[in-house]
């Protein structure tokens, strides 16, 4: 006998968010785990529909920057922590993600690596967000802007160790601070094996940005946050003042760059000037969180579960305890949506794309998903009038984790 049709699924009775516009009580259709058409008209007979409740139809976050969420790090290097990390975003909207390291040993970087691949074969209905690549973010940091990682784990590019881990055909994000001795190789290997090359915890110049860009760099993490400045590169410099990361990628317009727009990292002022600066198409929104997602107040370590720095969490931010600085997020990319569209007045689709479109543009996964379009992945979420979370479905399939 033939086999039945696979019956539609279709979102109705919302406000679908395009890329650049809103378009009220349209649906959307998807069939197969994919999109299939988005207009109006009756769900076709035997159709599964989903009504919306009168809130929004989204495309499915994309989160390029994150450690871990609900008690774990990837870092914790097993498929149980990439599990359970990865369900915790879903749950705020995520649906595609890129785990990242911290600093660490080559050992600890390896079986991360390894339990995001298991974690990406054993694909089904209740693992959470799709793992489209790891972040292969530390451990070549400055030594002057570690921030809360690691310490120890710091180290300068190594050819035969990011060898190793670019071999896996898993890493789709590279980092690397651009004033390092052999950052020029690093960025033109990650360029080799089509990462989006980055340049993070760095007290880089201008001068120095420049050739990384020559070399393939093209994106800044989390703006403003463990990087140079004019005011940082005076005491490395001295006079005459050196022009920093921040002026560097405002200025060339084939750079972006990432906030954490949390509430806590950076002022409404600072976020509206990246958007006003940026625009939609060249700023990301990611969540850089750790273990201490959904977790209540108190400490934790960031990064490997065993060696790991010490943060401390009060519910709204991590923080270093002692000083008091900032040490990563501990809320997902659903309250980045909300919280920067209320502290910036941007149009809603263009919020919601610096947490979907744009940063699948980035990293190159644009035609598979991060847009509500014929032919792309059923990464879809409801969210009410107020854009929390009301049901997650990646690829078609309902997450209910």
């Amino acid at each position: 006998m033939p086999r039945a049709a696979t019956p539609a699924l279709v979102f109705v009775n919302g406000t679908v968010i395009l890329p650049d516009r809103l378009v009220r009580g349209a649906t959307v259709e998807c069939v197969g785990g994919r999109i299939r058409r988005i207009g109006r008209g009756r769900p076709p007979r035997g159709a599964t529909v989903v009504d919306a409740g009168g809130g929004y139809v989204s495309p499915g976050f994309v989160d390029l920057h994150v450690h871990g969420g609900n008690g774990a790090d990837f870092m914790d290097g097993t498929a149980e922590a990439v599990r359970t990390a990865c369900q915790a975003h879903a749950r705020h909207g995520t649906t595609t993600i890129f785990p990242t390291t911290t600093t660490g040993t080559e050992a600890q970087l390896a079986a991360m690596i390894a339990a995001c691949a298991a974690v990406r074969r054993e694909r089904s209905a209740d693992a959470g967000a799709r793992i489209a690549g790891v972040h292969l973010y530390g451990p070549y940091f400055a030594p002057d802007k570690v921030g809360c990682h690691p310490v120890a784990g710091r180290r300068d590019p190594d050819p035969a160790e990011y060898r190793r881990h670019f071999a896996t055909g898993l890493v789709r994000i590279a980092t690397c601070a651009a004033e390092l001795p052999g950052a020029l190789e690093f960025y033109r290997a990650a360029r080799r094996h089509r990462c989006l090359v980055t340049c993070g915890h760095s007290n880089a110049t201008w001068s120095e940005m420049a050739r990384a860009f020559r070399a393939g760099m093209r994106h800044v993490d989390h703006f403003w946050c463990a990087m140079s400045s004019v005011a940082s590169l005076r005491q490395r410099y001295g006079t005459p003042m050196q022009a920093s990361m921040e002026q560097f990628v405002l200025a060339e317009p084939g750079m972006s760059t990432e906030v954490i727009a949390d509430g806590c990292h950076l002022s409404p002022e600072l976020l509206t000037f990246a958007w006003r600066q940026l625009g939609a198409r060249r700023l990301c929104l990611v969540t850089d969180a750790n273990r201490a997602l959904d977790q209540p107040p108190g400490r934790y370590r960031f990064g490997c579960a065993e060696d790991g720095e010490w943060i401390e969490s009060d519910g709204r931010v991590g923080f270093v305890p002692g000083g008091g600085a900032l040490a990563s997020s501990v809320v997902g990319l659903d309250t980045m949506v909300r919280t920067m569209r209320t502290a910036t007045g941007a149009p809603l689709p263009e919020v919601v794309r610096m947490a979907s479109l744009t940063p699948a543009e980035r990293v190159g996964i644009a035609r598979e998903t991060g847009s509500l379009a014929p032919g792309k992945r059923a990464d879809v979420l409801v969210l009410d009038r107020r854009l929390r979370v009301r049901r997650v479905f990646v690829g078609g399939a309902e997450f209910r984790g």
